[in-house]
């Protein structure tokens, strides 16, 4: 697979200028941290811990912006107060799941999708969309692969970064690096906390790699996640 390295012009440019990178999670339950053993153990905890230690000097911030058994839909209603309101460089949309599961039809889901890519890129913020889950069960949702390459096509659309979570987890269960159950929950659905460590080490390599030549404005040690 690919190193991800994603496309995220305002986050460089944040960077270099004022030492300050403020992420903002956008997502379902997969970003709000179900599974996970403690709040800590969520991705965007992890990820802020990851680019704090990796990016010495500058201010991260990730904001978890995650609510459970939301649709795309009902992100896109609260990208103002959730996403724009907080001045990110970065919004990492993590969706499609529940809009899968329930099968509100491709195109509606299209047109969601390209009305927040653009609600973000109006407002100067860069949007990683990212991939579904691979899941052990995945049969259980008949619609699961359209609805992926929906979401794929819209991001190259688009001109946005996609994450390969799909990808990451396939090749993690198929190396046996990981055992189906350390990887995702007993429901078959949602990480646990080793899926959910990787999937932010894993974010936190593409984003530095895509910021990390930029020469940053230092600055104060940040607050902790959530002040």
């Amino acid at each position: 697979m690919q190193p991800f390295r994603p496309l995220i012009p305002a986050a460089r440019r944040a960077l270099q200028e004022t030492g300050r990178l403020i992420i903002v999670a956008l997502g379902s339950s997969t970003t709000a941290g179900s599974g996970a053993s403690a709040e800590d153990k969520s991705y965007p905890f992890v990820l802020q811990s990851e680019l704090r230690r990796r990016l010495p000097g500058a201010e991260v911030r990730v904001l978890n912006k995650g609510v459970g058994g939301q649709s795309a839909y009902d992100m896109l209603r609260r990208m103002d107060n959730d996403v724009i309101d907080e001045k990110p460089s970065v919004v990492i949309w993590q969706t499609v799941i529940n809009d899968a599961i329930r099968d509100i039809g491709e195109d509606k889901l299209a047109k969601i999708l390209r009305k927040g890519i653009a609600k973000a890129r109006a407002a100067g913020i860069d949007t990683i969309l990212m991939d579904l889950p691979w899941l052990p069960r995945e049969g259980r949702y008949p619609h699961f692969d359209e609805y992926r390459a929906v979401l794929a096509r819209t991001a190259e659309q688009q001109g946005v970064s996609l994450f390969p979570r799909y990808a990451m987890m396939r090749g993690w269960a198929r190396s046996k690096q990981f055992t189906e159950q350390e990887l995702v929950g007993m429901d078959g659905l949602h990480l646990v906390d080793a899926g959910y460590r990787c999937l932010a080490s894993r974010l936190a390599d593409g984003i530095v790699a895509a910021v990390g030549d930029v020469p940053i404005q230092v600055i104060g040690r940040p607050a902790s996640l959530g002040e």
